[in-house]
């Protein structure tokens, strides 16, 4: 995420980086998902106090994204204009299915949805759909050979930065859109 970040402020994102209760403490298993989605609202919150007046997004990478937009879903997320899913974990390895995405249809705000074509948490055959469901709210950015931490395979011609570059270019761009 710390790469991320940096490429982020090279397209004029802030970003605000912080860590769920459990991963703080150093414990494996994860919060429950009412304190993970409060986890989300008081950075979002702190955010807007260290940023007055800029545009807020609200996101992060598979698990931070997912508890995002169940923040979102749940009218946590009052001053959050959009969410970005670095990763959208819709399902677990080799699980398929689309449990985890139905509160997607509760998000009032615009998601942007960035994956991976090898991501063994999103089949793309499965994220279509839900994408086309929640219409001009959901804008799907995909990347060809990447898996679910955006690396990409040698024969894609690419390296991870080049991949962290497009990342960030994108998120720039639909927050650009959506803050228009």
């Amino acid at each position: 995420m710390e790469a991320l970040a940096e490429e982020l402020a090279r397209v004029a994102v802030a970003t605000l980086r912080y860590q769920f209760p459990y991963l703080e403490e150093g414990r494996g298993v994860p919060d429950r998902p009412k304190v993970l989605a409060a986890t989300v609202a008081a950075a979002a919150r702190a955010a807007g106090e260290v940023a007055p007046g800029l545009p807020l997004l609200a996101g992060g990478k598979s698990m931070g994204g997912r508890m995002s937009s169940q923040a979102a879903a749940d009218g946590l997320l009052h001053e959050v204009r959009g969410l970005v899913f670095f990763g959208f974990p819709l399902h677990p390895p080799k699980q398929p299915g689309t449990k985890r995405a139905e509160h997607l249809s509760k998000v009032q705000v615009p998601m942007l949805f960035l994956q991976g074509t090898r991501d063994a948490l999103a089949d793309l055959k499965l994220l279509r759909p839900i994408c086309k469901d929640l219409g001009p709210r959901a804008t799907l950015h995909v990347i060809e050979t990447a898996d679910h931490s955006f690396h990409v395979l040698k024969k894609s011609g690419r390296n991870d930065q080049e991949v962290l570059r497009e990342l960030a270019a994108a998120t720039a761009a639909w927050a650009e859109k959506i803050a228009g």
